[in-house]
């Protein structure tokens, strides 16, 4: 029992409390106004108007005030062959009590910073027709997730639950989600098992509060209470709650060849 509770004050308590002390000691953007913050591009994603390959982009960026401390904020950004404009795919829990919907698919800056908080790019996927034929697989799951008059901040569904939700039905994007992405683990319709977000494994989840993924990408996490650690094989890294991956950065993504000749104007 003691092995036990000294190795869960290491691998949760520890790391949060350094990722909440690192944040209010000014190791994070932090904005004293929503209505001022920065959301305007960090200059991370391709120029759509001069770029006639179709692109997808997933982003992470620390939440906003408080919340930043412990997790972060996740979307998807798309733009077809020949678009000139991207779509993000996120969701967001303003409004909802009000009535409004909680899945935001709409024209947008694809890397724009999160109420001050720089995005990091997840990963990329850029080509022809079959990238094309991803987004609008993206665009019929973000139209099938359940949770679309529900936002919870914890355990979830919240916006990583929802980008979790793009990732399985597009595994070819074999997306990682961080341990900061709290929500990830909640899965939709009150399931136990179902495939990691990135595809290359299987996770087992009670309502997002307790679990484990087990999967080539991932390596191996543990969930306790919605906070996530583990261990990445390859690239190797330590994961831990709060702080997120220490050890070698995981790639964004390669991207795919063409195998479209349509010129923008054909599109």
């Amino acid at each position: 029992m003691m092995i036990a509770a000294m190795a869960l004050v290491a691998l949760f308590l520890l790391p949060l409390a350094f990722a909440v002390a690192a944040h209010y000691g000014g190791g994070s953007a932090q904005a004293d106004d929503w209505r001022t913050a920065r959301r305007d591009s960090s200059g991370i994603a391709p120029d759509a108007a001069t770029t006639p390959e179709a692109v997808i982009h997933v982003y992470a960026a620390r939440a906003f005030r408080w919340r930043g401390a412990f997790g972060v904020h996740t979307w998807v950004a798309a733009k077809r062959q020949g678009e000139a404009h991207y779509t993000r795919f996120e969701v967001m829990g303003w409004g909802v009590l009000r009535g409004e919907e909680a899945v935001r698919v709409r024209a947008g800056v694809p890397d724009g910073y999160w109420f001050g908080n720089p995005p990091t790019l997840l990963r990329e996927l850029r080509g022809g027709d079959e990238v094309d034929a991803l987004i609008e697989r993206l665009h019929a799951a973000a139209r099938d997730y359940p949770y679309n008059d529900t936002y919870r901040l914890w355990p979830g569904p919240n916006s990583n639950t929802f980008t979790a939700h793009l990732a399985r039905a597009v595994p070819e994007l074999r997306l990682e989600l961080p341990t900061t992405a709290i929500g990830k683990d909640y899965l939709p319709g009150g399931g136990l098992i179902a495939r990691a977000p990135s595809g290359s494994g299987v996770q087992v989840s009670l309502r997002g509060l307790l679990g484990v993924i087990v999967a080539l990408e991932e390596g191996v996490e543990i969930n306790v209470l919605g906070l996530s650690a583990g261990i990445d094989l390859w690239p190797p890294a330590l994961k831990l709650p709060g702080v997120g991956r220490l050890g070698f950065a995981d790639t964004p993504g390669t991207p795919l060849a063409p195998t479209s000749t349509r010129s923008p104007a054909e599109s």
